[in-house]
């Protein structure tokens, strides 16, 4: 039995309303939300690309601006010609060792938030050109990328479909805590290290911040 002194407990706090109560308000034109998902809306949708590429790839970049394909519907038609004022940089192409450090200066060179996509089967991994000794097996040896779109060369539509993802990855993002984007964690983003050319060979041979080498384990004989 409960004392009836005792003071009343305070009420819970209301759940908050699910998306599909959301939904229905949205279309009676009340528009329920927060700071930090109105601050990742504005930035998922004018994400301004660097106005850079590499090899064949690039021609399936620039044809997705065109108006078949129309970027623009996504916030991105506006392609800078300088690092400084572009989010993403799309690694469009092979990546021969001479480039690499360009590639990274240029990385550097954009303000964070930024963000990588590696489009095409050369810049994530070499492509046809793998076993080349003047080839760099994949950009994200030396800079974080996000997303990476596979072919030779991916259509206009895979990279609409990459952009879109990009988008979910940076709406799903928080403005703290570990799901934070690199600039607002602590010590905030580090630039990446540029190659050197070496008497052989790249040096270092890769960022070990952003790409280690796989470890195989081989199983020993019965």
């Amino acid at each position: 039995m409960s004392d009836p002194a005792a003071p009343p407990s305070p009420p819970s706090p209301p759940s908050p309303p699910t998306q599909a109560e959301r939904d229905e308000l949205r279309r009676h034109g009340i528009l329920l939300t927060s700071l930090e998902e109105l601050y990742n809306w504005g930035r998922s949708h004018s994400v301004w690309p660097l106005q850079f590429g590499l090899a064949c790839c690039a021609i399936e970049m620039i044809a997705a601006s065109m108006a078949r394909f129309d970027i623009a519907r996504f916030g991105s038609e506006v392609f800078r010609p300088s690092p400084r004022q572009a989010d993403l940089l799309i690694v469009s192409g092979t990546v021969t060792k001479k480039m690499a450090p360009q590639v990274v200066r240029l990385w550097n060179q954009m303000p964070e938030p930024k963000y990588c996509i590696a489009m095409g089967a050369c810049a994530i991994s070499g492509g046809p050109f793998k076993q080349g000794y003047n080839v760099l097996k994949g950009i994200d040896r030396y800079i974080p990328v996000d997303l990476y779109i596979p072919g030779c060369p991916p259509r206009p539509e895979a990279l609409l479909h990459g952009l879109m993802q990009l988008q979910e990855k940076i709406r799903a993002q928080t403005i703290s805590g570990p799901e934070a984007p690199r600039h607002l964690q602590a010590g905030g983003a580090p630039e990446c290290a540029v190659p050197d050319f070496g008497a052989h060979d790249l040096q270092p041979p890769q960022n070990p911040e952003v790409w280690r080498p796989p470890t195989i384990i081989r199983g020993g004989g019965a």
